[in-house]
């Protein structure tokens, strides 16, 4: 494979290619192993690049599903070392962007530094950080750049006036949270969807990626119409409950065609 893929920043993406398809994962869930011929198999999926989530006991912005499949990998014994040794492992079968969805308290409880480190070797492209604080925010994104990893904002219909500040330390695109609940809750109306999106676009000039309550087809169809990429996660980690890589990678390809 290509040094120039394997290079690929999440911009060059959103540059190529006019509505990006973004997935989302459980690391180590339903095992190790699954996840591993997973990744190696991500250029077979219509998948553009993908996120990738570190097992957490306690994940804040996830619903029932995701909250499950992440007890059970962190049951497992998969824990953030174990997704780094795999990633490490396998990172030149990949030549689409990685992004880390994970948690300040475990990076905190690994070290910034040396958790920053860790993703660089693996070659990780982005990190989206839900308890992020503000506060920290800077800082992260300082260290990241100097890494060339993108600290991905995410901002939601609620953020209103904070939406500036929030996306200022951002990288690669802005992750628009389009529902009010957790993950795989209902999306908000489709007029707020287009006024949020008008919103956030009036601030950055990032890209911007919808998540949140995005489905099935149709529904990635319509938010297509709004934004620039569309990310699903809780349908796709449905998906691996099944435990067969093939038949998770089908319908990754239907849910995107």
């Amino acid at each position: 494979m290509s040094e120039k893929n394997l290079d690929k920043k999440i911009i060059d993406i959103f540059k190529e290619k006019e509505k990006v398809n973004i997935g989302y994962i459980v690391a180590g869930f339903p095992s190790v192993d699954f996840t591993k011929q997973f990744l190696q198999n991500l250029d077979n999926t219509a998948l553009d690049m993908l996120e990738v989530g570190i097992p957490y006991s306690d994940p804040l912005a996830d619903g029932k599903l995701i909250s499950h499949a992440s007890f059970l990998a962190s049951e497992a014994g998969v824990t953030t070392d174990t997704v780094f040794d795999l990633l490490t492992e396998i990172k030149d079968d990949i030549s689409k962007p990685l992004i880390f969805l994970i948690y300040y308290n475990l990076i905190f409880a690994y070290g910034i530094d040396e958790f920053i480190k860790k993703c660089k070797k693996a070659n990780i492209k982005g990190l989206i950080i839900p308890d992020l604080p503000y506060e920290e925010a800077f800082e992260m994104s300082e260290k990241l750049r100097e890494n060339e990893i993108a600290l991905i904002p995410l901002v939601s219909v609620t953020s209103g006036n904070r939406i500036k500040k929030i996306v200022s330390q951002g990288d690669g695109f802005i992750y628009a949270i389009g529902s009010l609940g957790v993950t795989g809750s209902k999306q908000v109306d489709l007029p707020r969807l287009e006024s949020f999106i008008k919103e956030i676009r009036k601030v950055s000039d990032l890209p911007v990626s919808l998540g949140f309550g995005i489905k099935n087809n149709d529904n990635v169809n319509t938010m297509r119409k709004y934004a620039d990429g569309v990310i699903v996660g809780t349908s796709i980690v449905d998906f691996t409950f099944k435990n067969d890589v093939n038949y998770t990678i089908q319908k990754i390809n239907e849910l995107f065609k």
